[in-house]
C-alpha cells in the first residue's frame, strides 16, 4: 500500500522568545467519555519552532489503497513530553509501527506542541484534535486573534496534519456550546477561513460526528459542507453494551456513500470485560473496515479511564485475546503493509 510521506528529521530548535502569552477565555473542556483526556502543558506556537518538514501543498492524502491504522494512547502522566514514549511504547506493544498519532489539545492550549513535533518526526501522520467553544463567539471574531496563532503555528510546523475541529458536535451535552447546526457550520467555515487567509495549507480538515446518535441527534445537520470538509469521520463507541461496530457505524456510513471523501474512524474501542468478547469486538471493527473501502484511517482509542467512579479500560494490551485480535489485523497487508 501508500505509505504516508516520511517527514524531515532536523532537529527542531526553540527560538528565543518565541513563546506566546496563553489566550483567555472560552471554554477548553468537552464533556463526555473524553472529557477527561490529558492535557499537555502550553507550547510554543508560531514561530517558536523550526518547521519539521517542507510545508505540504496540502493536508495529508489517503493511501491510495488499504487504511492507515493509528492510536491515540494514553500516557503515564498528563504531559506533553510523555506522549511519543507512550505512542512508541503502544507500538512495540502489538509488534508493528502505525502511521496516524492521535493527539488532543484544548482550546485556548497553543499547538503544535515539542511533543507533536517528535511526532511528527518519526514519520507519524498527525491528527490533531482542536476543542471548542461558545460558536457564536467565535463568528463574531472574539478569538480571531488566538484562532490566527494557530494557524501560524500549524502553517510554520509544515508537515501534513489532519485537524478535528470540535468533534462530536453533535452530542447532546455540547449543545450548550456548539449551538445550533447553523451556528457550529458558521463558525466552523470563520475558522478554515482564517487558516486559509494564514496559508496554511497542509491542513486536511477532518468532521466527525458521533457514530452511536447520528440518526437521532441529527448529525448529518452539522456537516459544513464538501467544499470545507477533506475527511469524513466518526467516532465508533460500544461502551459498556456488546454493539457490534458495524451496528455502531452503519447509520453514518450510509450518510457517508453519499460523498466522496475518504473517511477515518477518528476513534473507536470496547471496555468489554470479557477478553475474548473484547477480542471479537475489535476483530468485527476490522472486518467492518475491510468491507469498506471509503474507511481509508482507524485510529484507536487507547485507554484505561476513570468516570464517575467507573473504571473503563479501552487496552487493546490489558489481555492476550484482544492484544491478538489487534495484532491480527496489523498482520492484514490492507493495514499494515
Amino acid at each position: 500500500m501508500t505509505r504516508p510521506p516520511r517527514l524531515a528529521t532536523g532537529a527542531v530548535a526553540l527560538a528565543a522568545a518565541a513563546l506566546l502569552a496563553a489566550c483567555t477565555g472560552g471554554s477548553g473542556g468537552s464533556a463526555g467519555h473524553r472529557s477527561g483526556v490529558p492535557r499537555s502543558s502550553p507550547g510554543p506556537v508560531a514561530g517558536a519552532y523550526e518547521s519539521v518538514a517542507p510545508l505540504a501543498a496540502h493536508g495529508p492524502q489517503p493511501p491510495a489503497d488499504g487504511a492507515w491504522v493509528g492510536a491515540w494512547v494514553k500516557p503515564p502522566v498528563a504531559r506533553d513530553d510523555a506522549r511519543p514514549g507512550a505512542f512508541a511504547a503502544f507500538e512495540q506493544a502489538v509488534g508493528h509501527p502505525l502511521t496516524v498519532a492521535h493527539v488532543f489539545h484544548t482550546w485556548t492550549e497553543p499547538f503544535p506542541t515539542a511533543g507533536d513535533a517528535e511526532l511528527a518526526r518519526a514519520g507519524k501522520v498527525l491528527m490533531i484534535s482542536w476543542s471548542g467553544t461558545d460558536s457564536s463567539a467565535i463568528t463574531a471574531g472574539t478569538y480571531d486573534a488566538m484562532i490566527r496563532q494557530r494557524a501560524d503555528a500549524v502553517r510554520a510546523f509544515g508537515a501534513p496534519v489532519l485537524l478535528r475541529w470540535r468533534w462530536e458536535m453533535n452530542r447532546p451535552n455540547l449543545r450548550a456550546t456548539v449551538g445550533s447546526p447553523e451556528q457550529y457550520v458558521a463558525a466552523w467555515r470563520h475558522i478554515r477561513a482564517i487558516f486559509t487567509e494564514a496559508g496554511a495549507t497542509n491542513v486536511g480538515w477532518v468532521w466527525c460526528p458521533m457514530a452511536a446518535t447520528f440518526t437521532s441527534d441529527d448529525g448529518a445537520a452539522y456537516y459544513p459542507g464538501d467544499d470545507q470538509v477533506d475527511w469524513l469521520c466518526t467516532d465508533v463507541y460500544a461502551i459498556g453494551t456488546g454493539r457490534s461496530f458495524a451496528d455502531v457505524a452503519a447509520d453514518f456510513m450510509t450518510w457517508a456513500g453519499g460523498h466522496d471523501k475518504p473517511v477515518v474512524v477518528g476513534e473507536y474501542g470496547s471496555n468489554l470485560t470479557d477478553p475474548a468478547a473484547k477480542a471479537a469486538w475489535i476483530a468485527g471493527a476490522t472486518t467492518y473496515a475491510r468491507a469498506h473501502p471509503q474507511i481509508r484511517a482507524l485510529v484507536y482509542f487507547d485507554a484505561l479511564r476513570t468516570e464517575n467512579g467507573q473504571e473503563r479500560d479501552f487496552r487493546v494490551e490489558a489481555a492476550a485475546a484482544p492484544l491478538a485480535a489487534y495484532r491480527a489485523m496489523l498482520a492484514d497487508p490492507w493495514f499494515g503493509g
